[in-house]
């Protein structure tokens, strides 16, 4: 037959979700600027949270269909080979991200700006900084990351070698629990932070690397609570569970963005 399909490829419909995507993005971007610039007389969020919504509905739908496409088996073999590679480029791309907030914290501790700068280079924390203790409740936060960290691990091998659902189910409310908690710790220190976030780079990079970090773990708790509801609707087998791995390997991601930070910020940049 002519439209007899007689390979292992999945071939797209067309589909409207990248156009709604890109121009919700845009709208965000734009209101965001236009609700923090100076120049702008009346500093409304109501464009910037008219993006947020037009993004969060592309992602809900987009993402939906690409579960329902798993579910119906075109999802071959192949097709999650191709993926893991992209999820793997994104994670790659997220490196590149963090990768910034690091080198500029690094350049500015080793080369601190103070005001003979750049003849004399000035102290690093800058003076009057008091920063955390990081074997206190970073030292906490830390334990509680890698134990969720650890529950997902749990969960992926209770479905991958024995097919324990419930083993797999328990797994990732641990995993989501432990995500909260550090979260709910996380902005109690920062509601304890001895410095603000403008007036000092030690400030701006501390919230800008850690912020980031923690918007990821949000984002991450979220990700394996989806999972974990897919999996009471009867989704997720041995051989088919791209989605979750996704999830998986962007949580064992956010664990070694946080060593970094806790090792180069917390403590030795301390």
């Amino acid at each position: 037959m002519a439209h007899e399909k007689n390979h292992d490829f999945h071939i797209l419909n067309p589909s409207i979700w990248p156009l709604a995507g890109a121009v919700a993005g845009f709208v965000m971007f734009f209101g965001a600027v236009q609700w923090i610039s100076p120049q702008v007389d009346t500093n409304q969020p109501w464009i910037f949270l008219a993006g947020l919504a037009g993004v969060l509905y592309v992602m809900f739908a987009w993402w939906s269909e690409v579960v329902e496409e798993g579910e119906v088996g075109d999802h071959t073999p192949v097709v999650r080979i191709g993926l893991r590679y992209g999820f793997i480029l994104f994670i790659m791309s997220e490196v590149m991200f963090f990768a910034a907030w690091f080198w500029s914290f690094f350049k500015h501790a080793m080369y601190p700006m103070g005001p003979e700068s750049p003849a004399v280079d000035g102290v690093w924390p800058p003076a009057g900084i008091e920063t955390f203790d990081p074997w206190h409740l970073p030292l906490i936060n830390t334990l509680i990351l890698l134990c969720s960290g650890m529950a997902a691990t749990w969960a992926h091998h209770a479905l991958v070698h024995d097919n324990n659902r419930k083993a797999m189910g328990e797994g990732l409310i641990l995993a989501v629990v432990l995500g909260v908690i550090f979260t709910l710790l996380q902005a109690y220190e920062y509601s304890h932070a001895a410095f603000g976030f403008s007036g000092n780079i030690y400030g701006a990079n501390f919230f800008m690397a850690t912020g980031f970090h923690g918007a990821h773990v949000v984002i991450g708790t979220i990700f394996l609570f989806i999972c974990y509801l897919r999996l009471r609707a009867g989704q997720f087998t041995q051989e088919q569970h791209i989605g979750f791995e996704a999830a998986a390997w962007y949580w064992h991601f956010v664990d070694v963005v946080w060593l970094f930070l806790f090792a180069s910020i917390y403590i030795w940049g301390g």
